[in-house]
C-alpha cells in the first residue's frame, strides 16, 4: 500500500494535457509531486504503439499511469504491460464522464458497479507487484452521495486498493458536458473528509476546485493529500511552493526562468529526436500567468513555435520578452 507521503501532492492525469512533455517540465517545478499519466484504454494498451503510448523519461518518477476500462482480465493483461514499462503505480479511472467513456461503460459508469470495480481491481492487483488505485467520483446522476461512494470505496479497499483519489463532485452523465461536470455539480469536501475517517488506514487523496497552496494546506488536516489537474497546468508556478510548503525541501529551480532554463536541454534533445516545438511549448503557455510580459509571452510560443523548423530560440526569444517587461515594470513601480 502506498503511504499518505506518496500521495500527499499529486497532479492529476488530464486527457490532451499531462503527456510526457508536460510531466517532464512539472518535475522540474517539483521533485515530490506524484504526476499521472492521460488515460489510456485497455485497448490502446494492449493493441497499440506501446513504445509510443507509454514511453516516459525515468526523470519523471514517481509516474503512474491511469487505465480506463471495465473488463478485470484487460485490465489485469494491461496493468502487467504498464509494469514492464517501469511505472510507479497504475490507477484505475472511475471518474471520467466522456462520451467516449460512457460508450465504452467505463470511466464514471462504473460508480454504478462497485462490485465490478472491486473485481477490476482484484484483477489488477493478482498481476502486478505495483501498487493499484482508484480514481472515482461522489457519485453519477440520482445516486445518492454517501452511499455511492463508501460502497465503492469498500468495494476497492476489500479487494487490496492501494489508495484511492476522489473527485468530490457527482458526475452528470446526463445533460452535462464533460467541462461542465469539472465545475457545475457542486463541491462536496465533507464528504470525503467522512470517507477518511471512516478508512483511517486507507491513504485518500481529495480532488476538486483546489488552486491555491492555503486550500491544499487545509484538505491536508483532513485526508492524506491533495490531487490537483488545471490549477497545476494553467498556473505552473504553484507546482514550485510544492516541495518546500508540503514536504520541507527546497524547490528544484529558484523560479520560473530557471525551471525554463533547465527544461532547455530536453527541448533539444527532443527536436532533434523529430518533436515538434509546439508539443512542447504548449504546456507553458501558463508559465507567467499574471506577470508582465505574459500575454506576449503566449502570443509568440502561439504563433512561432507552430511554424516548421522552430527551434529552442523561439522559446528563448518569449522568456526574455518577460524578463524585459518585468525589468521595465520594476523600474516603472521605482519612479511612481
Amino acid at each position: 500500500m502506498l503511504t499518505s507521503q506518496d500521495i500527499r501532492f499529486a497532479v492529476a492525469p488530464m486527457m490532451d494535457w499531462t503527456d510526457r512533455h508536460c510531466r517532464y517540465f512539472h518535475r522540474l517545478l517539483s521533485r515530490r509531486a506524484r504526476l499521472y499519466t492521460e488515460m489510456l484504454t485497455t485497448g490502446a494498451v494492449i493493441h497499440g504503439d506501446r513504445a509510443r503510448l507509454l514511453a516516459f523519461d525515468p526523470f519523471e518518477q514517481p509516474v503512474a499511469l491511469q487505465l480506463g476500462g471495465a473488463e478485470p482480465s484487460a485490465l489485469a493483461t494491461s496493468a502487467a504491460i504498464v509494469e514492464t514499462f517501469g511505472y510507479a503505480e497504475v490507477n484505475l479511472n472511475v471518474g471520467c464522464p466522456s462520451d467516449r467513456v460512457q460508450n465504452g461503460a467505463f470511466g464514471a459508469c462504473l460508480m454504478r458497479e462497485p462490485s465490478l470495480v472491486g473485481d477490476c481491481v482484484k484483477a489488477m492487483k493478482d498481476a502486478v507487484a505495483i501498487p493499484v488505485t482508484v480514481k472515482c467520483r461522489i457519485g453519477v446522476d440520482d445516486q445518492e452521495p454517501e452511499q455511492a461512494l463508501f460502497r465503492l470505496a469498500e468495494a476497492c479497499v476489500d479487494n487490496g486498493a492501494d489508495a484511492l483519489f476522489v473527485h468530490a463532485r457527482m458526475a452528470w452523465l446526463k445533460g452535462l458536458s464533460p467541462k461542465e461536470n469539472r465545475d457545475v455539480p457542486p463541491l462536496d469536501y465533507a464528504l470525503v473528509h467522512r470517507l477518511k475517517r471512516a478508512l483511517p488506514d486507507v491513504p485518500i487523496a481529495i480532488n476538486g476546485g483546489l488552486a491555491r497552496m492555503s486550500q491544499i494546506e487545509e484538505q491536508l488536516d483532513h485526508v492524506d493529500g491533495v490531487m490537483i489537474g488545471r490549477a497545476a497546468y494553467h498556473d505552473p508556478a504553484l507546482l514550485l511552493a510544492v516541495d518546500p510548503h508540503l514536504f520541507g525541501a527546497l524547490a528544484p529551480a529558484a523560479d520560473l526562468f530557471e525551471a525554463v532554463d533547465a527544461f532547455l536541454p530536453y527541448i533539444e534533445r527532443e527536436l532533434a529526436a523529430g518533436e515538434r516545438l509546439a508539443n512542447m511549448t504548449r504546456h507553458l503557455l501558463g508559465l507567467f500567468a499574471g506577470m508582465p510580459g505574459a500575454r506576449s509571452f503566449r502570443r509568440r510560443l502561439a504563433l512561432d513555435a507552430v511554424k516548421p523548423g522552430a527551434g529552442v530560440e523561439t522559446l528563448v526569444r518569449a522568456v526574455d520578452e518577460v524578463r524585459a517587461a518585468m525589468a521595465r515594470h520594476a523600474e516603472l513601480a521605482e519612479t511612481h
